[in-house]
Order: structure tokens, then C-alpha cells, then sequence
């Protein structure tokens, strides 16, 4: 007996190359903004386990004053600006793209009832208006608030 299908037959072996190129960590939105946040001096940690949450991370994570950073691609989770419905397996990936939001709603109500503050930003916002507002996310949560802070 064959093994079941993980997902839907690729549309075409161009679509399917594509999808395999998709990077889940590494975005080029993700190293801009943790350049920034480097430059301010900001230390953090890279794909941080969920506490309590099995096979869920937090993209860019300062567990001290616990602010948990997502970058969401627009496709992945589902901007409202700029998210697509593929056209081939349409019943599939509208699935598929509807969970994808209700876990990160899940994962975003899961850390904030455990302390944490959580920032979610898309990849198309600006790298240095997000990496603003994390570093006053993080000043705020160490109760730093300071003129020379940051």
C-alpha cells in the first residue's frame, strides 16, 4: 500500500521547484531586521521554541523582558493586502492557509496569556519601522524608558 499524499499534486514541476525554494527562517525581511536590531545593541535569540506549544517557534525571541517577534510571509499566513488564492488544489490550500492563521492567532493568544508581549509584522513592512518598534517593545517590557535607553 502506498503512503498517503503529505498534499496535492503539484500544478506543474515549475510550481513545484518554486515551492520547494520557500525558505521558513532567513527571509531577507528577518536578517535586515535583525541587523538593525544588532546595531541597537538589542540581543536576541533565533527560532525559540514555544513554551508549551510543541513544533511552534518564535522567529526572533528576547526571553528576558519576553517579547516574541513573528515576520509573516503574506502568502503564508494570510495579509490581507497581499494574499494570494492559488488557483490549482484551491480547496487544498484554502485549507491549508486558513490553518496557518488560526495556529498563529493560537500561538499569539497562547504567549500573551503567558506574560509575553507578542509583535507580528508582514514582509512587505519596512525592515527599519519594524525593528523601531521592537526595540520599543523590548525597552518598554524592561521597564526602560529612559532618554538614554536604546
Amino acid at each position: 500500500m502506498a503512503p498517503a499524499a503529505t498534499g496535492p499534486v503539484p500544478s506543474s514541476p515549475a510550481v513545484s521547484s518554486r515551492m520547494s525554494r520557500q525558505g521558513r527562517q532567513d527571509t531577507a525581511q528577518e536578517v535586515a531586521v535583525r541587523k538593525l536590531l544588532y546595531a541597537k545593541g538589542l540581543r536576541y535569540r533565533l527560532q525559540r521554541k514555544v513554551p508549551g506549544m510543541a513544533r511552534r517557534t518564535i522567529d526572533i525571541a528576547f526571553p528576558g523582558p519576553r517579547v516574541a517577534v513573528f515576520l509573516d510571509g503574506c502568502f503564508w499566513h494570510g495579509c490581507p493586502t497581499h494574499a494570494t488564492s492559488p488557483r490549482a488544489n484551491a480547496d487544498w490550500w484554502r485549507a491549508k492557509l486558513e490553518k496557518n492563521v488560526a495556529r498563529d492567532n493560537e500561538t499569539t493568544a497562547h504567549l500573551r496569556a503567558s506574560g509575553w508581549t507578542v509583535l507580528r509584522f508582514w514582509e512587505h513592512e519596512p525592515p527599519e519601522a519594524c525593528a523601531e518598534a521592537i526595540a520599543d517593545a523590548v525597552e518598554t517590557a524592561r521597564g526602560d524608558t529612559s532618554p538614554e535607553a536604546g
